[in-house]
């Protein structure tokens, strides 16, 4: 969630969630169990340029869950988009070293000359944003986009651009903007003065690309799938959502093709659930796929999601009067 003037998150549970509309289906834990007993908490979700092998997947999960002081919360891959997302939480020192620990893998697995696929991507390890959770600032975690940053940089030769909180140039706050014309547009974007990277040489590193390295707060991956498999569909969708083409002012949004499934994505990153929530984005969705005459089939989110997310859907879809926080079961037992 990108809220400048937010020292720390609203107080939300992070959970992991799966929607279903042919048959809701929500899974939610506490993952702070684990770390409750850490008073400073950073969130952390790479964002890795495989999706396909899952020895390789299987290879980064295991290298984080081997440091000490972090938690991997979640992992999920797309074969279609050959990208995983892990979610991690943990300390700072913890944290830090784990997403090394995740660089030393991804460098070493990926080769982004022969990668394939749907998602954008400019490097092995695309893009890692640090988001405060608990006792923690946002300047904290710019404070270590940046540390981290040049460690990459300096240990594996991987050029590192900071983005949204941490940008030290306006024109690099969006990701999109860093990310456009992608791994194989990389050297001749690298050789402008004007795309110098924040850290690390001024060229590609050969297989690895280049990695974007930030502090935002939380956002939902979101994504809705279409009963058809019109492409065009799933574009115009996107274009009438996000806000760059007029759309919902913290909405990102693309259309996809899943070749495997014979179906299209519109896929979304929300970036303040609170002032943008799932439930209008999905009702907007599929009141401008019907205009196509087409319908949703599903929808998914990727990774987790705070608790307070799902509520305000459940509230809206179930027309809920006067409902309150504290009437969820969990969020009264942390109160006791």
């Amino acid at each position: 969630m990108r809220i400048a003037d937010y020292n720390r998150p609203p107080d939300v549970t992070i959970c992991r969630a799966s929607v279903k509309i042919r048959n809701p289906h929500v899974k939610i834990r506490n993952p702070h169990s684990a770390i409750r007993n850490v008073m400073a908490v950073i969130e952390c979700v790479p964002n890795v340029s495989e999706g396909r092998r899952p020895e390789i997947v299987a290879a980064m999960a295991d290298a984080i869950r081997g440091v000490a002081g972090v938690r991997l919360l979640d992992h999920s891959s797309d074969a279609s988009h050959n990208r995983s997302v892990f979610t991690l939480a943990g300390d700072t020192s913890g944290v830090e070293r784990a997403v090394l620990a995740l660089f030393e893998r991804a460098v070493a697995d990926i080769d982004l000359r022969t990668h394939r696929g749907e998602h954008p991507r400019l490097g092995a390890v695309d893009v890692v944003p640090f988001v405060p959770i608990e006792g923690v600032t946002m300047a904290d975690c710019v404070a270590l986009a940046k540390k981290i940053g040049a460690e990459v940089a300096a240990r594996f030769g991987v050029p590192v651009y900071l983005y949204e909180e941490a940008a030290t140039n306006p024109a690099r706050k969006n990701l999109e903007d860093i990310r456009r014309g992608e791994f194989e547009g990389l050297a001749a974007k690298m050789a402008a003065p004007e795309w110098a990277p924040d850290f690390g040489p001024a060229a590609p590193h050969q297989t690895a690309g280049a990695s974007v390295i930030g502090a935002r707060m939380a956002l939902i991956a979101y994504n809705i799938n279409l009963a058809t498999d019109r492409l065009d569909v799933a574009k115009k969708v996107a274009a009438a959502i996000r806000h760059s083409s007029g759309g919902f002012r913290y909405v990102k949004a693309a259309g996809f093709k899943l070749e495997d499934r014979g179906i299209v994505q519109v896929s979304m990153n929300l970036t303040n659930y609170e002032k943008t929530p799932i439930f209008r984005v999905f009702e907007t969705v599929r009141r401008e796929a019907a205009r196509y005459g087409v319908a949703i089939l599903e929808s998914e989110i990727v990774g987790l999601v705070p608790a307070a997310a799902l509520t305000a859907a459940a509230e809206f879809y179930l027309q809920i009067e006067g409902f309150k926080p504290d009437q969820v079961l969990e969020n009264r037992l942390r109160q006791s």
